[in-house]
C-alpha cells in the first residue's frame, strides 16, 4: 500500500454508503415482515441500531421514495403494492455469505449484518459446499424467514479433502467428511500412488459439482495408509475445515528471497537503547510484541508496545500476502501450529527473538504519577529486545523472586493492574473460561492433562494489548469525523435479551439474583457471576452460560463499538504475525498516519467477512483437536466411574465434564427415559414419565462405555 499526498485515493468502485447499507437493510426487514407494523424504536431494536436519529432519517428518506409507507400513529410498514408481487426487479435482493450445509442437504447461507440467515433447498445450491464464499438471491414470497437461491460462487472453502477410497466397477470413489456432510469423490489414482481400498488417501480437488447430483472429482496426492493415528486425525480436521497442509515451492522460495538485513530508515524511531523484553508462552516460537520502559526527560514514564512489523516483509498483493489472506489466521491444534506466514517469517524475520535488531510498529504511552495517560505516539521503529521472558519467569518475579527487570515489571504490573481496574469500572466484561492443554510424550500421545492458569502476568500483557488495540481505532475515528476512513474494527454487539432473561431465571433458581436492565447492569451481572464462582465453585457453570449469552466478536468496517470491553472503538493490531486482521490495520494504520487514504469499502468488507469465517473455522478446528486427544487421553479407561456434572443439554442428551478430567462425555437421552422434555433455554429437562428433573450444573455419576475416536467423543452411561 504506497501512499501518496495530496487529495486522498479514490475507489474505483462507487461504495455504498452507511445510509444505503441501512436502507437496504430496512427494505430486506419489510420486505420479511410484509404484514406487520413497526415503530422507529422496534425497527432499531429489530435492526440493532444505536442511532435512532439516523434510522429516523433512512426511514423518512424510504417514505419520501414511496418504498415504504408511515401511518397515522407513526408506525412503518411495507407497501402493499402489486408491484412487490410481480417485479422481480424491485425483489430481487443479492448477499454475500458462506454456506453452513446441514447433514439432510439443504443449506443456511450465513450473511453478515443482515437480520435472517438465508434457507437454500438442496435444488437451489447450484453446486456449493459447505463454507463456500457465495452470492444468494432471494426468492419472492412471505417466509417467517428468507429463502433464497445461490446465483455464483465467489470462492470455495476447501481445495483438498480426506477420504476413504473404494472401487466400484472399476471407478475409485472416495468417502470424505466435508464438514457435517459425508460426501463422494470421484478419484484419479496416479500410477507412482499405490492405492488399496480402505485407504485413506489427501484429494486435490479438481472439479466441483454443477448440479447438486453430480460427484466431485479429484486427484489423490498422498496415501496416508489404513491406520489411522493422531497425525493423521490432526490433518484430517485443518483439510476439514479448509486449511492447507502445506506451503507450495513457490512460496517457501518467495520466501527464502526476502531480505533480512536491517537498517535504521529516516520514518523509523530508534528504541534499540531502551529496555524493551518479550513476555510469552514457554513453548512460543513466534514472538508478536514486546514491551518497553523509560523515563522521558520531563520524568514520566513511557510504556511502549512494539509489535512485530509484517507489513514491511509481507508486500500487499503478493503471492504470501493472498496466502495469508486465505488462511486468515495461524491455527492452534493440540500438538502443532499451523502458521499464516511460512516459518521463515513467523519465527524468524518478523519474530521478535532476543538480543536482534528488529522492525516494529509501535503505539508508545506517556503516563503521568497517577498513571494517568497524558500522551501517546504512533509510529514504525527499531527495537532491540534485551531478554525473552516466559509468563511462568515473570510470575515468579511478582511473586517476589530476585530476576532481571525486576523493578521494571513490578512497575508494569501496577500500571496494568490500574488501568484493568479502569476498564472493569466502566463496564468491561471479565470473561473467564477454562482451557484445557496436554502435555504430550516423544511420540505425541498425551501424558497428562492441564488446565492453563490466568495469572497477573498473563493479565498484564493482556491489559497492554488491549490498550494498543484501542487506541489505534480511536486514533483512525478521530482522525475525519466528519467522513469516517474505512477501517478494520473488532465489534462485539449488545447480548440476545431472550437469552439474557433465561439465563437471569436460572441464576435466580441457583440462589444468585442478577440484573440485566440496562447495558452496564449487564456488564456488571456477568462479573457478579464471576466472582460468585471464586467463592463457590456451583456457580461456575454459569460462566459458560453467560458466554452463551454473548453476541460473537468479529471483523468489520463499520464500528459498533466493542460491548464486552465496553470500548466505543477497538481494533486488533498486536497479532500480524498470526491474523491477517492485525496485517490489515497495520496497512491502513500507516497509510493514515500523515495523511488520509480510503480504501475500497466493499473490498474491505469481502475481507473482514472471509478473516471472521476464518477465525470461525480455526476455532472450531482447535475445539475438534482438543476433543480428539481428551478421547485419546481417556481411551484405556473405558469401563471406569466418573463422578459428572451436567454442562449442557439437546435433544440427543446431555453433555457431562467429567471430574478430575475436565473432559467432556455425552450421556445419550435415552440412557435416562424416553419421555424427556428439554426446557427451550436448554438448561433444564423433565421426564413426565418418571417425575424426574435435570438442570445445569446437576451431578451424576456417569460409566465410561466407549472413546469413538472417530466421532471425537466420549460416550456416557448413567450408573
Amino acid at each position: 500500500m504506497k501512499k501518496k499526498s495530496g487529495k486522498p485515493l479514490k475507489s474505483k468502485k462507487a461504495a455504498k454508503t452507511p445510509q444505503n447499507q441501512l436502507r437496504e437493510r430496512i427494505l430486506i426487514f419489510f420486505q420479511l415482515n410484509s404484514t406487520k407494523k413497526f415503530t422507529a424504536f422496534q425497527i432499531a431494536k429489530k435492526l440493532k441500531v444505536k442511532d435512532i436519529r439516523f434510522l429516523l432519517e433512512q426511514l423518512d428518506t424510504l417514505v419520501e421514495k414511496k418504498q415504504i409507507k408511515h401511518s397515522a400513529n407513526q408506525k412503518y410498514a411495507a407497501l402493499s403494492s402489486t408491484a412487490s408481487k410481480g417485479d422481480s426487479k424491485s425483489t430481487s435482493k443479492v448477499f454475500s455469505g458462506y454456506v453452513d450445509m446441514a447433514r439432510a442437504g439443504f443449506a443456511y447461507i450465513i450473511c453478515q449484518d443482515e437480520v435472517h440467515d438465508v434457507y437454500v433447498n438442496q435444488k437451489h445450491l447450484n453446486g456449493a459446499e459447505d463454507g463456500d464464499l457465495v452470492k444468494v438471491e432471494l426468492l419472492p414470497g412471505r417466509r417467517v424467514k428468507p429463502d433464497g437461491k445461490i446465483i455464483e460462487i465467489i470462492t470455495r472453502s476447501r481445495t483438498q479433502l480426506i477420504g476413504v477410497v473404494r472401487f466400484y466397477n472399476h471407478r475409485a470413489i472416495a468417502f470424505a467428511q466435508a464438514g457435517k456432510k459425508l460426501i463422494e469423490v470421484l478419484v484419479h489414482i496416479p500410477r507412482n500412488i499405490p492405492v488399496e481400498e480402505f485407504d485413506r488417501v489427501v484429494i486435490a480437488i479438481t472439479k466441483y459439482k454443477e448440479k447438486s447430483r453430480d460427484l466431485l472429482e479429484g486427484n489423490v496426492i498422498r496415501n496416508l495408509g489404513k491406520e489411522t493415528s493422531n497425525d493423521i486425525e490432526m490433518q484430517s480436521i485443518l483439510v476439514d475445515k479448509g486449511f492447507p497442509l502445506d506451503w507450495s515451492e513457490a512460496l517457501l522460495t518467495a520466501a527464502d528471497k526476502i531480505s533480512p538485513e536491517i537498517s535504521l530508515h529516516s520514518y523509523r524511531k530508534d528504541f534499540r537503547s531502551v529496555t524493551t523484553f518479550t513476555i510469552d508462552p514457554f513453548d512460543a516460537k513466534d514472538f508478536d510484541d514486546a514491551l518497553s520502559v523509560q523515563k522521558n526527560k520531563e520524568g514520566h514514564w513511557e510504556i511502549g508496545v512494539h509489535i512485530a512489523d509484517v507489513s514491511h516483509y509481507v508486500e500487499e498483493h503478493s503471492a504470501l500476502d493472498k496466502e495469508a489472506l486465505r488462511r486468515g489466521n495461524s491455527v492452534y491444534l493440540v500438538d502443532r501450529v499451523l502458521p499464516m506466514l511460512p516459518e521463515k517469517l513467523s519465527n524468524n524475520l518478523c519474530s521478535l527473538r532476543p538480543k536482534e535488531d528488529k522492525y516494529t510498529f509501535s503505539v508508545v504511552f506517556t503516563l503521568d504519577d497517577k498513571f494517568n495517560i497524558i500522551g501517546q505516539w504512533i509510529g514504525k521503529t527499531l527495537i532491540h529486545s534485551n531478554h525473552r521472558f516466559t509468563y511462568e519467569e515473570v510470575q515468579e518475579i511478582l511473586d517476589g523472586k530476585q530476576g532481571p527487570y525486576q523493578k521494571e515489571l513490578q512497575l508494569l504490573n501496577t500500571l496494568a493492574t490500574h488501568i484493568r481496574k479502569e476498564r472493569m469500572a466502566h463496564g468491561s466484561i471479565d470473561f473467564d473460561s477454562v482451557e484445557v492443554k496436554f502435555k504430550l510424550d516423544a511420540h505425541g500421545n498425551p501424558l497428562e492433562l492441564l488446565i492453563k492458569e490466568r495469572k497477573p502476568a498473563h493479565m498484564l500483557i493482556e491489559e497492554f494489548m488491549l490498550l494498543a488495540n484501542k487506541y489505534v481505532a480511536l486514533f483512525i475515528a478521530q482522525k475525519n469525523k466528519e467522513k469516517p476512513i474505512p477501517f478494520v474494527y473488532r465489534i462485539h454487539d449488545k447480548p440476545d435479551p431472550g437469552k439474557l432473561e433465561e439465563l437471569g431465571h436460572f441464576a435466580l433458581e441457583m440462589g444468585l439474583k442478577l440484573d440485566f436492565s440496562s447495558p452496564k447492569k449487564i456488564s456488571q451481572s456477568i462479573n457478579k457471576i464471576s466472582e460468585a464462582a471464586q467463592k463457590n465453585e456451583v456457580f461456575k457453570i454459569l460462566q459458560p452460560l453467560a458466554i452463551r449469552s454473548m453476541a460473537k466478536a468479529e471483523y468489520s468496517p463499520h464500528n459498533i463499538g466493542h460491548y464486552g470491553l465496553a470500548f466505543p472503538f477497538y481494533s486488533h493490531f498486536t497479532s500480524p504475525i498470526r491474523r491477517y486482521a492485525d496485517l490489515l490495520v497495520h496497512r491502513l494504520l500507516y497509510a493514515n498516519l500523515e495523511t488520509s487514504y480510503r480504501a475500497e469499502p466493499d473490498l474491505l468488507h469481502r475481507q473482514c467477512l472471509h478473516i471472521s469465517n476464518q477465525e470461525r473455522k480455526a476455532m472450531e478446528a482447535e475445539r475438534a483437536s482438543t476433543r480428539y486427544f481428551q478421547v485419546v487421553f481417556l481411551k484405556d479407561r473405558v469401563g471406569e466411574l466418573f463422578d459428572g456434572r451436567i454442562i449442557g443439554m439437546n435433544e440427543r442428551g446431555f453433555y457431562i465434564e467429567l471430574e478430575g478430567s475436565h473432559c467432556e462425555g455425552f450421556l445419550p437421552i435415552n440412557q435416562l427415559d424416553n419421555d424427556i422434555e428439554i426446557h427451550k433455554s436448554r438448561f433444564k429437562a423433565s421426564s413426565s414419565f418418571i417425575t424426574k428433573a435435570w438442570k445445569i450444573g446437576d451431578k451424576l455419576k456417569v460409566k465410561l462405555v466407549a472413546a469413538d475416536l472417530d466421532q471425537k467423543e466420549l460416550l456416557l452411561s448413567i450408573i
